[in-house]
């Protein structure tokens, strides 16, 4: 028997999951969270053997939670559910001895033998998800299907990510959209952190790659 706690802050996609998880054969789900925090509120007491985490949560960042799990709970299984094909935050978070990375898209086959196979101690990867590329750019640079875009970023960040394209200033942006700077600033910052990118240059690498610049 697999136990399996969920974290994911959509809903919709959550209930189903947990929904499809719990009728088969050899799952258990024990729990489902919506929020960084309210996962980390239970973390502690957690009698699961297999944690399936979206790689942003809005309230907190992936490395303090991480950080947090792993204080607690070294022994705990991760799986990573995104949308994300790049390997940025694989290699962003590696350190945290994270044990698997399923796009969200994954077939239900292909999630159980992925909780099996961390369950029996080993890792796993979609193959979809593009690792040990030739091309650095490639490699280091997050791919969504056109379809997603909207899913990871909202339409405001968007915007400030395509007028930081054109080179424009946090000031600059601020004017343009009737925005405070420190509001400017947090989304920048959020960018960065939900494409799982270094800086500036690697949001510019992101809007090339998936056609976000007009």
């Amino acid at each position: 028997m697999i136990r399996v706690f969920i974290t994911d802050d959509h809903e919709i996609y959550l209930e189903g999951l947990a929904l499809l998880l719990g009728k088969q054969e050899g799952i258990e789900v024990i729990g489902t969270a919506t929020s960084g925090k309210e996962l980390l509120d239970q973390v502690r007491d957690l009698q699961a053997d297999v944690l399936l985490l979206d790689v942003y949560l809005p309230d907190l960042g992936e490395e303090e939670i991480l950080q947090q799990i792993r204080a607690s709970r070294p022994e705990l299984r991760i799986i990573y559910l995104t949308l994300l094909r790049g390997t940025r935050y694989i290699h962003k978070l590696s350190k945290y001895n994270i044990q698997g990375y399923v796009l969200k898209n994954a077939s239900l086959d292909e999630l159980l033998l992925a909780m099996k196979t961390v369950q029996d101690g080993g890792s796993y990867f979609s193959k979809d998800i593009h690792i040990g590329d030739r091309d650095e750019d490639f490699r280091n640079t997050i791919t969504i299907e056109d379809k997603q875009i909207d899913e990871i970023l909202s339409r405001r960040e968007l915007e400030v990510l395509r007028l930081i394209c054109k080179e424009y200033s946090n000031a600059e942006i601020a004017d343009k959209l009737f925005l405070s700077v420190s509001t400017v600033e947090t989304h920048r910052k959020n960018l960065i952190a939900k494409l799982g990118v270094n800086n500036t240059v690697g949001l510019v690498k992101f809007a090339l790659r998936n056609n976000l610049i007009d």
